[in-house]
C-alpha cells in the first residue's frame, strides 16, 4: 500500500489541500506542548511558530535522498522557542508518530510506501529527540558557564563586595536550574543546592552525609576517578563525564557532570564545585529508541542492523573463536500470504519467530528477523561445528509442529543455508552472501531441508548472477557470435544446410556455450531480443550463402526456437518481417523446437508455429525420444522434421552396433517416414556410425565426424570439397 501523492500545486488551496493539513498538524502540536512551554507568545501566536518547523518536518519526510538527520534542527528549534520542559519533547515525539503521516504523508510528489514513510517518521523521530537533547545541553552548559562566571566573579570581588557577592551567588546558588554542589579537596560535601537535592530524592541529610568518592557506579567511566584525582592534586582545572549515581531508594540518577576547582584570591584550590545535569530521562529514551531501531516490530526479535553489528563483532574475533549461522527461508510463504492475507500471514511469522527463540538459548546464541519471511540464527564459540548442525536441526524440528491460525491447522517449512568457520577470515557481507546461496540450494533441492555451505557451489552461483546482469549490456556491446554446424545429406554426402549455434565472447571467462547463458537469458526474459538476433544474423548469412553458391542449390539455415519465444505474440510477425527484409525464401528456414516443449501443446501454442509452417518453413522437433511424448502426437504437430537426440545412436560407435539402439532407431525412421517427416541425427562422430544411420534411412546428420561448429566459411570449404 503506497500513500499516494498530491495531483498538483492546486489543491494547497483546497480545504483538505496540503497547506490545510499542515496547519492542523502545526495546531495538534502547539495545543499539545503549549502547556508545558515557558513562552510569552499566546497559543495562536505559538502556533503560527510552529507551522514552518512542521513544514519542515513535511519536506523532510518526503525528501529524495532522505536525509533525517534535518529534523536535528528541528528539536534545536524547539529549545530556542523555550520549549525545555522534558514533556514538551515527550509530547512532541507523540504528535509526530501519531499525526504526522496521517496529516503530512501524502503531501510529497513521489507516493512512498506505508512501511517506507513509518520507517522515516521513526528516524525522524530519533533526529528530532536529538536534536533537542543537543540544544537543551548546550543551553544548560551555557548556564553552567554563566553560574561559573558568576562563581568566579564572587571570588575575585569579595573583598571589595563580600556581602553582596554572597548575596547573589547564594541566590545563583539557590535558583539555578541544575544542581550544584561545593565540597572541599578532602571530598567532604559542605553545601548543595535544592535542585542537587531534588535529584537524589530530596533527602538533604543523606547528600551532605556522603564523601565525593562514596558515590560509585558500577557502569562508571574507567575515567571518572583518573580525572577526579588529577583535579584534586591540580593537575587540571576542571572535567566534564557521564556519571550515573544511585539514589537512596536504590533507583539510578544519570547526570552530565562537570567538576571544577574554585580557588582563593592567591590562586590556592579551597574547593571542588560541581553541575549536575539530570539526563535519566533523556537516556531512556534514547534506549527506547535505539532498541526501536534495532528489532523487529512485528516479532520483537533483532532486525538486520543489530544482527550485522553482532556477527560483525563474531567476525572479528582474534581469540580463534569460530562462528555458524543458520540462514532461513519459508518455503510457500507467499501462497499463504496471498490465501489468507498479509494479517494472517503476520501472526504466522509471530509464531514462528516464538518457536526459533526457543531453538537459540544458549549463550553466544540468538535469532533475528532479516525481513519478509527470512530469519537468521547465529551461534558462536569454539564448537561450532557440530552445534550448528544441530541448530538447524532444532529449527526443522520446532518448524515441522502444525500451527492453527484462524481454525486452519498450517504445516510450516523451511529451508536453510548454514555456513560454518573460524573467525577473522570472512566479512559479514560475504558470510550472509554464501548462507543465502545456499539457502537457495536447499530450496531447490526440496526445501524443508538444510544445506552446508560450498566454496565451489558459492563460486558458480556468483558466476551465474555475474553472467546474468552483464547479458543486457553483451548484447549491446556485440558480444555475441555465431557458429555453424553443417547438416550433411546421409545419400551422397552433400551439405544439406547448417544449424546456427550462438557463443558469447565473455571479456572475462572467454566464450562461453549456449548451454551457460541460455537458460539465464530464458530466466530473465532476453532470450526473445537475443533469439530475434540470432535469427536476423542466420537468415542474413543463409541468403548470403544462397547468392554466392547458387549452382550448388539453395543452403538451409536451422534456428533454435526457445519455449518463451514460443510464447511471444509477435514470433510470426516477427519472422516474416525477417525473412521479407532478408530476401531469403521461407522454405530455407528450419526452425528447431524442443520436443519437451510441445509435450500436451495446446491448440493456441501450436498456432504460430502452424502459420510458419504453412508459408513453408520447416518446423524441427529437436532432441526427439527424450520427452516421453506419445508418437501418436506427432499428428497434430506441425512439424516436417524430426532430430533423433544423440542418446539412441551413441551405442552406434561401438562394433557391433548395440542391436537395441537399431531396432530403436530403425522404427522411429519408419514411423517418420510413413508421417512424411526427414529424419536428422545429431552427435555423429564416426565413419561406422554414419554408414549404419545411412542404411537406417536417416536423411541428414550431423556432429564431429563431419565438422566442428565454426565460423560461416567453413561451410563453403565444405561445399568444395563436395565438388570434388
Amino acid at each position: 500500500m503506497s500513500i499516494p501523492a498530491q495531483a498538483s500545486d492546486a489543491s494547497d488551496a483546497e480545504p483538505d489541500g496540503p497547506e490545510d493539513r499542515l496547519r492542523r498538524f502545526a495546531t495538534i502540536w502547539s495545543r499539545a506542548i503549549f502547556p508545558s512551554t515557558a513562552t510569552s507568545m499566546t497559543r495562536p501566536e505559538f502556533e503560527q511558530h510552529l507551522l514552518p518547523l512542521a513544514r519542515r518536518l513535511s519536506d523532510i519526510l518526503h525528501a529524495r535522498p532522505f536525509d533525517p538527520a534535518s529534523a536535528h534542527k528541528v528539536g534545536s528549534a524547539l529549545v530556542d522557542a523555550h520549549c525545555t520542559d522534558p514533556d514538551a519533547l515527550s509530547s512532541t515525539l507523540g504528535v509526530v508518530d501519531s499525526y504526522l503521516v496521517l496529516y503530512c504523508g501524502g503531501n510529497g510528489p513521489v507516493a512512498l510506501s506505508t512501511e517506507d514513510i513509518r520507517a522515516r517518521c521513526a528516524r525522524m523521530q530519533h533526529a528530532l529527540a536529538g536534536g533537542f537533547a543537543q540544544a537543551l545541553r548546550e543551553r544548560t552548559l551555557a548556564e553552567q558557564e554563566a553560574i561559573a562566571r558568576s562563581a568566579l566573579s564572587a571570588r575575585s570581588a569579595a573583598e571589595q563586595a563580600l556581602h553582596a557577592t554572597e548575596a547573589r551567588f547564594r541566590a545563583v546558588f539557590k535558583d539555578a536550574a541544575i544542581g550544584i554542589g561545593i565540597a572541599d579537596l578532602d571530598g567532604n560535601v559542605l553545601e548543595v543546592n535544592d535542585t542537587l537535592t531534588r535529584m537524589f530524592g530530596g533527602l538533604d541529610h543523606h547528600v551532605r552525609s556522603h564523601k565525593v568518592n562514596e558515590w560509585v557506579h558500577p557502569e562508571d567511566s574507567p575515567y571518572v576517578w583518573k580525572y577526579y584525582e588529577e583535579l584534586v592534586r591540580g593537575e587540571r582545572e576542571h572535567y566534564w563525564v557521564e556519571k550515573p549515581y544511585y539514589r537512596n531508594d536504590g533507583t539510578v540518577l544519570w547526570t552530565n557532570l562537570t567538576v571544577s576547582l574554585l580557588r582563593d584570591a592567591e590562586g590556592r584550590p579551597q574547593y571542588q564545585l560541581a553541575l549536575m545535569e539530570d539526563t535519566t530521562e533523556r537516556r531512556l529514551l534514547n534506549l527506547r529508541l535505539r532498541y526501536e531501531a534495532t528489532h523487529d516490530a512485528l516479532t520483537g526479535l533483532p532486525n538486520r542492523t543489530l544482527f550485522f553489528e553482532r556477527l560483525e563483532k563474531a567476525l572479528s574475533a582474534d581469540d580463534g573463536s569460530r562462528f555458524g549461522l543458520c540462514y532461513l527461508d519459508l518455503d510457500g510463504f507467499k501462497a499463504i500470504n496471498d490465501s489468507l492475507g498479509h494479517a494472517a500471514g503476520d501472526r504466522l511469522l509471530v509464531e514462528v519467530a516464538d518457536r526459533l527463540q526457543s531453538c537459540a538459548t544458549a549463550p553466544g546464541e540468538m535469532v533475528a528477523r532479516l525481513g519478509g519471511d527470512e530469519f537468521v540464527a547465529l551461534t558462536t564459540g569454539a564448537g561450532t561445528e557440530g552445534e550448528v548442525d544441530e541448530l538447524a536441526c532444532r529449527i526443522l524440528g520446532v518448524l515441522a509442529a502444525p500451527i492453527r491460525l484462524d481454525g486452519r491447522e498450517l504445516t510450516v517449512r523451511g529451508s536453510i543455508g548454514v555456513v560454518e568457520g573460524p573467525a577473522g577470515e570472512r566479512s559479514a557481507a560475504e558470510v550472509l552472501r554464501s548462507a543465502d546461496i545456499t539457502m537457495y540450494r536447499a530450496k531447490a533441492a526440496g526445501g524443508n531441508r538444510f544445506e552446508l555451505a560450498d566454496a565451489e557451489a558459492d563460486a558458480r552461483a556468483i558466476t551465474r548472477h555475474g553472467l546474468t546482469t552483464a547479458l543486457p549490456a553483451a548484447l549491446e556491446r556485440g558480444e555475441f557470435f555465431i557458429e555453424y554446424q553443417p547438416l550433411v545429406h546421409l545419400g551422397d554426402g552433400t551439405v544439406h544446410g547448417a544449424e546456427a549455434l550462438v557463443r558469447w565472447c565473455h571479456p572475462q571467462h572467454g566464450v562461453l556455450g549456449p548451454d551457460r547463458f541460455i537458460p539465464l537469458a530464458e530466466h530473465t526474459g532476453l532470450i526473445v531480443p537475443l533469439g530475434r538476433w540470432v535469427l536476423e544474423e542466420s537468415v542474413r548469412q543463409a541468403n548470403f550463402w544462397q547468392e554466392r553458391h547458387s549452382d550448388g542449390g539453395p543452403l538451409r539455415i536451422n534456428v533454435n526456437l526457445s519455449p518463451t519465444q514460443l510464447h511471444h505474440p509477435r514470433l510470426v510477425a516477427e519472422t516474416v518481417d525477417v525473412l521479407e527484409r532478408s530476401g531469403l525464401e521461407p522454405g530455407a528456414l528450419c526452425l528447431e523446437v524442443t520436443e519437451s516443449a510441445l509435450i500436451g501443446a495446446d491448440d493456441d501454442l501450436l498456432k504460430p508455429l502452424r502459420q510458419l509452417a504453412e508459408m513453408g518453413v520447416d518446423i524441427a522437433l529437436d532432441d526427439f525420444g527424450t520427452g516421453y511424448s506419445n508418437l501418436a502426437n506427432l499428428r497434430r504437430l506441425p512439424v516436417s522434421v524430426l532430430k533423433l537426440d544423440r542418446s539412441f545412436t551413441q551405442g552406434m560407435q561401438r562394433h557391433p552396433a548395440d542391436p537395441v539402439d537399431l531396432k530403436i532407431v530403425e522404427g522411429i525412421v519408419s514411423l517418420a517416414h510413413s508421417l512424411d517427416l526427414a529424419v536428422t541425427v545429431e552427435g555423429v562422430e564416426t565413419g561406422a556410425q554414419a554408414e549404419q544411420l545411412r542404411k537406417l534411412g536417416c536423411d541428414t546428420a550431423q556432429g564431429w565426424y563431419y565438422a566442428r561448429p565454426g565460423a560461416p566459411d567453413r561451410i563453403h570449404s565444405l561445399l568444395l570439397a563436395d565438388a570434388v
